[in-house]
């Protein structure tokens, strides 16, 4: 294996973490494929080497994120009483960790791109189900209310950080004196 086969994982991950945040920064439509080599310090058919098109670079970033995301929530154990408690805190500890990707899945439904929003349709729709089934296993009553109102609160928390408006979730604002 060559010297440069040994890095093609870690330049991947490289330009995944890159395209991630200019994604997150300029959005869909405005983030080129030679914005993420120029970030990267690779050239743009580099970037090519591993994924095709931008779509294929963006739905990426976004299996990455979704897989963060169900790896946390599957990992949270903890008693019924407090398992939307604990897995929020997850939810929350990811965007402290990987911001960028966590917003983009909490965003991609509103990029019209066909491809992406059915990524995003079905990212959602099996995020849903795990997040009931935790719910339901845990003897949660009506776990199917609670799974919409846990997903409508990561919805809410990742629209009050795109926006900088805090005062969304006033259960996180520090209090006053």
């Amino acid at each position: 294996m060559s010297p440069k086969d040994d890095q093609a994982p870690n330049r991947k991950e490289q330009i995944l973490d890159a395209a991630a945040q200019l994604f997150a920064e300029l959005g869909y439509y405005k983030t080129t494929t030679a914005l993420v080599a120029k970030a990267v310090g690779v050239t743009q058919p580099y970037v090519f080497h591993f994924f095709k098109t931008k779509e294929e670079l963006f739905l990426a970033v976004l299996d990455r994120g979704f897989d963060r995301l169900v790896y946390a929530f599957s990992g949270v154990e903890s008693p019924p009483d407090e398992l939307a408690d604990r897995m929020g805190y997850a939810f929350d500890e990811l965007l402290g960790t990987h911001r960028n990707e966590i917003l983009l899945i909490m965003q991609s439904h509103a990029i019209p791109e066909p491809a992406i929003r059915q990524a995003s349709k079905e990212k959602f729709s099996i995020i849903y189900r795990r997040i009931r089934e935790r719910f339901a296993n845990a003897g949660i009553p009506d776990a199917s209310a609670q799974t919409s109102m846990f997903v409508g609160t990561g919805l809410l928390i990742a629209l009050s950080q795109v926006l900088e408006l805090p005062e969304l979730i006033p259960w996180c604002e520090p209090e006053a004196d």
